[in-house]
């Protein structure tokens, strides 16, 4: 077992060792951390290598890299491959996201699926999209 960090410094070298050991987690936290700080380049390499490595909610984060054209172009195309990634991993706001894109598209039976699934995943703003959609008539 590892002892909570007693400092910011520790915590540092305990990131830095973690990403040594390609541990996807603490690559995405590097991520993070550099995407907080403005590097959005930086982040989306350290993201793409802790997607490559199975992190889900990297790849999350890089489908709004895509979306939002940070450190990279804008990609719809890509964005979607990511965020369904994301959510076939279990990530609630993919799922969330992805029945928003359906919805906008004009395909509400798909969106509602995946807003259900969310809810399941505990999504605030999926019961609300399915609330509005029962009041609007558009599922029974």
């Amino acid at each position: 077992r590892r002892l909570i960090p007693k400092s910011k410094e520790e915590a540092n070298v305990s990131l830095k060792k973690r990403v040594e050991k390609n541990d996807p987690v603490a690559i995405r936290e590097i991520g993070m951390k550099h995407g907080n700080n403005g590097d959005h380049e930086l982040a989306f390499e350290y993201l793409t290598k802790a997607a490559e490595l199975g992190d889900a909610l990297a790849h999350y984060l890089l489908s709004l890299f895509y979306r939002d054209g940070q450190g990279v172009e804008k990609d719809e195309e890509k964005g979607l491959y990511y965020l369904e990634e994301a959510a076939i991993a279990g990530v609630p706001e993919a799922r969330y996201n992805l029945g928003c894109y359906e919805g906008r598209n004009g395909r509400i039976d798909r969106a509602v699926k995946h807003w259900i699934i969310a809810a399941n995943l505990g999504h605030d703003g999926s019961i609300r999209e399915l609330k509005n959609c029962y009041m609007n008539g558009d599922v029974s």
